[in-house]
C-alpha cells in the first residue's frame, strides 16, 4: 500500500473527501518552494501535486506555464526536485507526493534510474500527461513495480471506447479533467461533472479527484460534493507569481481544502 492507498483510506474512515493542492517545484526558488511545500499538510492538504518544471508544457495555462519558466530560470531541475521532496520528508513522512509533469526530463534521466532516485526521495506517485496507455511500457508499468503509483488523466473527450485503456494500468487514483483545454482556462461546473466521474466510477473502483477550472472555496466545495476530491493549482500558483507572502498563499489554500472537507 502507498501513502497516496493510505490516504484514501484514512480519508475513506472519516467520511471526507480529499483535497490536493498542486504548486510547482522552485516557484519561485528553492527556499520559497519549499517552505510552501511544507506549510500545505497544515493547511490542510491531503495530498501534494508537485510540479516538475519542463520548458514545454503543453496542458498547462498561462499561469502555470510562467511558474515553470520562472523555476527553470532560478535553476530548477529534476534533480534538485526530487532533493525538495527529500527534504520536505525529513519532517513528513505520511502526506503523499506525486510529481506531475512531461516525460523528457525523466527519459533524459532514464527510467530506471529516475525511479529509483523518485522512490528515495519519497515520491509516491506520478502525473505524466504527455505519456498515454499506450505508451505503458514507457513508465507506468516499471513504475508501479517500483511501488509507485501511476495516475492517469481522464477527460471529457475520453469517451465510453477510450476510458477502459485509461484505466487498465491506472493506480492510486483517477483525475478527472472538468474542462477541455489548458489550465486555468475556465470554471469547473458540478452539474456537468457529475455525470461524468459517475461514468468514470463504473469503470474503476479507485477514488476519482476533478482538477482544472477549481479556484474557490465554494468551488472546491461544490465541485468534491460529486466527486472523492478536488485538486487546486492555477489558483494557488497565481497567488505564488503575484509574490504574495507564504502565510497567505498557505491561508488561502486553507479556504480551499475547508470548501472541500465540508462535504
Amino acid at each position: 500500500m502507498t501513502r497516496i492507498d493510505a490516504k484514501f483510506a484514512d480519508l475513506k474512515t472519516q467520511g471526507k473527501k480529499a483535497f490536493v493542492a498542486y504548486v510547482m517545484a522552485g516557484d519561485p526558488d528553492y527556499d520559497t518552494s519549499l517552505e510552501v511545500v511544507k506549510g500545505l499538510p497544515g493547511a490542510g492538504v491531503d495530498i501534494i501535486e508537485l510540479g516538475l518544471p519542463f520548458s514545454d508544457p503543453m496542458a498547462d495555462g498561462p499561469t502555470i506555464q510562467l511558474a515553470g519558466q520562472r523555476a527553470l530560470n532560478n535553476g530548477m531541475t529534476l534533480t534538485k526536485t526530487l532533493a525538495l521532496a527529500t527534504a520536505f520528508r525529513e519532517t513528513d513522512n505520511t502526506t503523499p507526493i506525486v510529481m506531475m509533469g512531461y516525460y523528457n526530463p525523466i527519459y533524459s534521466r532514464g527510467v530506471d534510474t529516475f525511479l529509483t532516485d523518485a522512490k528515495a526521495a519519497g515520491i509516491d506517485g506520478l502525473i505524466i500527461v504527455d505519456l498515454p496507455p499506450e505508451e505503458d511500457a514507457e513508465l507506468c508499468l516499471p513504475a508501479q513495480a517500483a511501488g509507485l503509483n501511476f495516475i492517469r488523466l481522464a477527460t471529457p473527450t475520453t469517451d465510453d471506447k477510450r476510458l477502459p485503456r485509461v484505466l487498465q494500468n491506472t493506480s492510486g487514483f483517477v483525475y478527472y479533467v472538468s474542462i477541455t483545454g489548458i489550465t486555468g482556462a475556465a470554471e469547473a461546473e458540478a452539474a456537468d461533472v457529475a455525470p461524468e466521474v459517475a461514468r468514470i466510477k463504473a469503470g474503476t473502483d479507485l477514488p476519482v479527484i476533478v482538477g482544472f477550472g477549481i479556484n474557490t472555496p465554494e468551488k472546491s466545495r461544490t465541485i468534491a460534493g460529486v466527486a472523492d476530491g478536488t485538486v487546486v493549482g492555477s489558483a494557488i500558483v497565481s497567488l505564488i507569481g503575484a509574490d504574495k507572502p507564504v502565510a497567505e498563499v498557505l491561508a488561502f489554500v486553507k479556504t480551499l481544502a475547508d470548501g472541500a472537507h465540508s462535504v
